[in-house]
């Protein structure tokens, strides 16, 4: 996770986003050194002036649900939700939302507004993983995306530090 954080942190300070952000492209070596793959769908991201962009990106069990629900105004908070995707798996040991694309062509605002009654339920779904991760991932799993933060907000948690200490062990 701190590799994985520290390497979005690099992108999104420089304005790129990954877009596609899942197991397959994080390559690590026998050093344990982990590199982000595959920059294919990746884009560079400028707050002001906003432009669209498309919403085919990042692959499905990855993809946050603003993308699924049509957003074209995005920012980092698309790759931070595949982090937390990750996050859980590893735990979980297989992906927590499988699917197939099912959504049809919809008339959807371009930005996303969650409702605001959302109270998540990672803690409930979850409910085997260690205490220490619940917190980051609430935060990275959040419907809304401005509550998602950032890589580098999530690097300086006590909760990431913790997870780096004493995360799963897949030996």
């Amino acid at each position: 996770m701190n590799q994985l954080l520290l390497g979005l942190q690099h992108c999104h300070e420089r304005g790129i986003l990954h877009r596609d952000i899942k197991g397959s492209n994080l390559l690590i070596d026998r050093d344990g050194t982990l590199k982000i793959a595959d920059f294919g769908l990746a884009n560079f991201f400028v707050p002001k002036p906003k432009r669209p962009l498309t919403t085919r990106v990042v692959t499905l069990w990855y993809r946050a649900p603003e993308l699924l629900l049509g957003a074209t105004d995005y920012g980092v908070g698309i790759d931070l939700w595949s982090v937390g995707c990750l996050l859980a798996e590893m735990f979980v040991g297989r992906p927590i939302m499988p699917g197939k694309d099912y959504w049809k062509i919809m008339r959807l605002p371009t930005s996303f507004r969650p409702p605001q009654h959302y109270k998540p339920t990672i803690k409930e779904a979850f409910k085997d993983l260690p205490p220490s991760s619940i917190t980051l991932l609430s935060t990275l799993l959040s419907l809304n995306p401005s509550y998602r933060g950032t890589a580098t907000s999530a690097l300086q948690s006590q909760v990431t530090f913790n997870l780096i200490r004493s995360g799963p062990n897949f030996n």
